[in-house]
């Protein structure tokens, strides 16, 4: 299986295709079907009928049959291909191909001359020779805030935005939501597996690093006395930066993966300390200590307030903290991969991210979202209120997102989980839901908006108790593990991210003015 030259100028698909494709036939199982994938290290197979091109099964294909439940010895090619996929033509254009696979979000598709199956081109071929910045020093153009501008391979996971789907690894996140615990995930994401039973785990250690190093413990109160009245989030930012002090984390380029992964554990174990401890010394509380024998999500709920959560709000939390682990190469986490592929060590590109989380663009909306709902009041009010902020050029917090073309299925399963636990807020949110979406999309017809993570996200917060100045903090709790994960992956294959920038200043050299 090899990949055509690549060497003459004005590349075309033929430079680039895997030819001859892999191929299957449509009565074959999935798992016949999967073996051949990995054992020839594609991303799909090209299913043919008689010679001709029936369908294609992607990698995607098999996580959506897996999501269903389906036996993949039983189930067959063709109950899961798509068939009569799009295609291109081995002359056409990189260029041409590229645009194509932006605009429908394609990840693999056959390359046919005729009735001909020639091979198959994927994302990734084409992102091996998607430049910047050519040689000749000529720049391309390149999309405001690198939108679909691919800097970072990723076994971490990946997010579907013209599915609505995303994923951790092999497994559907919305269904690792409603069925495993934050501990498990964070297992998923750290090794690789979710954790068998009778076996050592991710959330026996977290237990064991239950506790804050006394010297950090310490210096808790002259962090919230030095800074009164600042966001939380600025001074659990601070904490973690002590925290790594404390610790004596080493430059990431020094450690082995082992040594990583205890740091990325006692960070992710730190975080929800740290935070519940800042919250009450501001608020003139005696921090509460961590019962190890509760799992993250009670745990914090109940260092956060004072008192043991219902099993309800234990449960609503932890789905909102699985389902915030991670989530692509978003601006928080492309932070921490920036800094970790400078050596640094592990706090200082968690404590990196922090600062980007801090942005209301990024972490900040859930509170946000609630504070539109306050302004409304009603639900006779919304449709009023609404018009005024589209009408004034104002975003509307929680609705709208930069992957997600379709229905972010976060939303939705944050939205089922405030119904369940009877959140205060629900309702209203709900109504307040419907005429945003229908104000949205009589204002901006030609924009697909939709209601994202954050507007049920706070609503859920709300009803498990957790104040609206802690709800930035606990997405960091949770997206730790995912930025953690994404150091560990920088590292293990690591070279320095420094992109290119294109002057736009006035044309050098000119002569410097002497000194007036």
């Amino acid at each position: 299986m090899e990949h055509a030259s690549r060497t003459r100028p004005g590349r075309t698909v033929a430079d680039l295709m895997t030819s001859p494709a892999v191929t299957a036939a449509a009565s074959e199982s999935l798992t016949a079907a999967a073996s051949r994938m990995a054992s020839e290290r594609v991303g799909s197979v090209v299913v043919l009928d008689d010679g001709a091109l029936a369908g294609i099964l992607t990698e995607r294909d098999l996580l959506a049959a897996g999501a269903a439940g389906a036996d993949p010895a039983a189930a067959t090619v063709g109950e899961w291909m798509t068939p009569g996929p799009d295609v291109v033509g081995p002359d056409e254009e990189v260029i041409d191909a590229w645009r194509r696979f932006a605009e429908h979000g394609y990840r693999h598709v056959p390359v046919v001359a005729g009735d001909e199956v020639k091979g198959v081109v994927s994302l990734r071929d084409l992102v091996r020779v998607a430049q910047l910045r050519p040689v000749d020093g000529l720049y391309t153009d390149v999309p405001r805030g690198l939108e679909g501008v691919v800097a970072a391979e990723t076994s971490v996971g990946s997010v579907r935005g013209m599915e609505g789907f995303f994923h951790y690894r092999q497994y559907d996140a919305t269904e690792l939501a409603r069925t495993r615990s934050f501990e498990d995930v964070c297992q998923l994401l750290f090794d690789g597996e979710l954790p068998e039973a009778g076996r050592p785990s991710v959330a026996d250690e977290l237990a064991e690093l239950s506790s804050l190093p006394a010297g950090l413990e310490a210096l808790l109160p002259g962090i919230v006395a030095a800074s009164p009245g600042a966001p939380l989030l600025d001074q659990l930012r601070s904490a973690v930066s002590l925290l790594g002090a404390v610790e004596g984390m080493r430059p990431t380029r020094d450690l082995t993966h082992v040594e990583l992964r205890r740091d990325a554990l006692r960070i992710v174990a730190a975080m929800p300390l740290l935070a519940a401890a800042l919250h009450r010394l501001a608020g003139g509380l005696a921090p509460v200590p961590s019962d190890p024998a509760l799992g993250m999500a009670a745990n914090y709920l109940a260092m956060l307030t004072g008192s043991r959560p219902s099993p309800e709000a234990a449960a609503a939390l932890e789905r909102y903290l699985v389902l915030t682990i991670d989530h692509g190469l978003n601006a928080s986490t492309f932070t921490a991969r920036v800094v970790a592929s400078t050596g640094a060590d592990l706090a200082a590109a968690v404590v990196a991210a922090i600062g980007a989380l801090s942005g209301p663009l990024h972490g900040g909306a859930p509170s946000r979202a609630l504070d539109t709902l306050d302004a409304i009041g009603t639900p006779e009010r919304a449709e009023a209120h609404i018009t005024s902020l589209v009408a004034s050029g104002e975003r509307i917090m929680g609705f709208g997102h930069r992957v997600y073309k379709t229905v972010d299925p976060r939303s939705e399963l944050m939205k089922e989980t405030a119904r369940e636990i009877g959140a205060p807020l629900s309702g209203l949110a709900e109504q307040v839901e419907q005429t945003v979406l229908s104000v949205l999309a009589e204002m901006k017809p030609d924009r697909k908006l939709y209601t994202n993570v954050e507007f049920f996200a706070g609503v859920v917060m709300d009803g498990c108790g957790i104040p609206r100045q802690m709800f930035t903090p606990t997405f960091a709790l949770s997206r730790t593990v995912g930025w953690c994960a994404h150091v560990l992956e920088q590292a293990a294959d690591n070279r320095i991210i420094r992109p290119a920038s294109r002057y736009v200043g006035p044309p050098p050299p000119q002569p410097v003015p002497p000194r007036p």
